[in-house]
């Protein structure tokens, strides 16, 4: 029974952390193109960012005159969420099909950490892999220490764990609640000092009970009571979920809360919304998290939707709703009809094909002589990087701890995910909020030199 538990609790710590969106998918990522005429290697306003050329080199590991070995992480033999597979899938068959990387095409090693192997993994890409594009893990801190070790760079597409989160070698991973600052600051914001003024004073909190998620409500806990804004209510539930959920609705009733977030699967928070509509209760908002941000959270609060309000933040990602001002977000949606009309662009979706984009247009730039170095520095470089217009601008030469912040708040409604009206500054997104800096002490990302390593030992 004790192991039971455990790998039950393993379950929610694998959904929070990076979401679950549909069930099934394969297991494989294609380096396959398309059977008609070479596609385009524009995407979004980024140019020629895959195409043919004349590669010679054996120049780097997974490097070779014809094909670029590059790993990516997923825990789909466990949570079998398929997200990061179909990214890399689209991704590769695309570029690919418009020449590759000057020439050489991309073969996408799908790391299967199945939760728990996450440094067996990284052992083998720090053996064959070129680079690390487009993954995540739940459980990624566990091997950092290798990565570093080996010297693997890696652009993912999200990080969950502090120890990874802003360690060397790795750009473009974007908001996350484990970094040493509330990524969400600009939305809370918005939501008690603007949109909902009264839950300022009634804020409420449910959360998944494992040690891996309950120190996200202790970092909120702090930033909240930090700004102002008071929590009456604080909870946890069996990682495992629970039967019935009419407890935690009457305890969010009886505290007269007024916005609630629920850090936990998102079909949890379906089951707990059908009971609190069934009740009569509306709550001023709900933050669902963009790990929300998919068909299989509508589905669930279908019942729900037109009582309670659901936002998500997504960080500054641009939003699928924006695909007739947005051309990367409408080149996105065709790419996925061509090549995997069967799936689903999710935020996590998103997030990986970001991660893949830097990584062509940055290996694209090297040339022939293609090493992690010059992929490494070249992403650097990129003081603006919106991902071809699929993100608010990233200065990726700073840290991510110094970035300028934007967020953008998607509503989930009858007729799906909407823009909410959160008065944007700069486009879709809203741009220049302070984040707030947690001054308790949550740890900290690993460094070279915490291996005994440094950027000059990168080749």
């Amino acid at each position: 029974m004790k192991a039971q538990r455990i790998v039950v609790a393993l379950i929610a710590i694998a959904l929070v952390a990076a979401g679950c969106g549909r069930e099934g998918g394969s297991t494989e990522t294609s380096a396959g193109g398309s059977s008609g005429q070479a596609a385009s290697g524009n995407f979004g306003n980024l140019t020629g960012i895959c195409r043919p050329g004349n590669a010679k080199s054996v120049s780097a590991q997974g490097v070779t005159a014809t094909e670029i070995e590059v790993g990516m992480f997923s825990d789909i033999g466990f949570t079998k969420n398929p997200d990061y597979v179909d990214a890399a899938k689209v991704f590769t068959s695309w570029c690919n099909a418009a020449g590759g990387i000057n020439g050489r095409k991309i073969s996408a090693n799908l790391r299967d950490t199945n939760l728990m192997e996450v440094r067996q993994r990284m052992l083998e890409a720090c053996r064959e892999d070129f680079f690390l594009v487009g993954g995540s893990a739940a459980l990624d801190g566990l091997g950092v220490k290798d990565r570093l070790s080996c010297l693997l760079p890696e652009f993912p597409a999200q990080v969950t764990q502090t120890a990874n989160t802003g360690s060397d070698l790795q750009l473009g991973a974007g908001s996350s609640l484990s970094e040493t600052v509330n990524p969400y600051s600009g939305l809370y914001e918005w939501l008690t000092e603007e949109a909902y003024p009264d839950s300022l004073g009634a804020i409420g909190m449910i959360n998944g009970d494992s040690p891996l998620t309950k120190v996200m409500g202790d970092k909120l806990t702090e930033s909240f009571t930090a700004s102002g804004a008071k929590v009456v209510y604080s909870d946890l539930y069996p990682a495992a979920g629970v039967s019935d959920w009419t407890p935690y609705a009457q305890a969010i009733k009886s505290n007269n809360v007024k916005g609630l977030i629920f850090l936990g699967d998102f079909r949890y928070l379906a089951k707990l919304e059908d009971i609190l509509t069934s009740m009569n209760y509306k709550l001023d908002w709900i933050d669902a998290n963009a790990n929300a941000y998919n068909q299989t959270f509508l589905d669930g609060a279908k019942s729900s939707l037109g009582t309670q309000n659901n936002v998500a933040d997504l960080n500054g990602t641009a939003a699928l709703d924006a695909a007739a001002t947005t051309p990367a977000i409408q080149q996105l949606k065709d790419l996925f009809e061509q090549y995997a009309p069967s799936s689903h662009i999710t935020y996590q979706v998103l997030r990986a094909f970001q991660a893949w984009l830097l990584f062509a247009e940055s290996a694209t730039s090297c040339g022939d002589n293609l090493t992690r170095a010059c992929v490494y520095n070249a992403a650097r470089k990129e003081t603006a990087w919106t991902g071809g217009g699929l993100q608010a601008p990233v200065d990726l030469s700073r840290p991510l701890v110094e970035q300028t912040r934007c967020f953008n708040v998607q509503q989930a409604t009858p007729d799906g995910w909407k823009s909410a009206d959160f008065k944007p500054n700069n486009g879709q997104f809203r741009c220049g909020f302070t984040p707030y800096k947690y001054t308790q002490d949550f740890g900290k990302p690993l460094t070279l030199a915490d291996v005994g390593k440094s950027m000059s030992d990168l080749k």
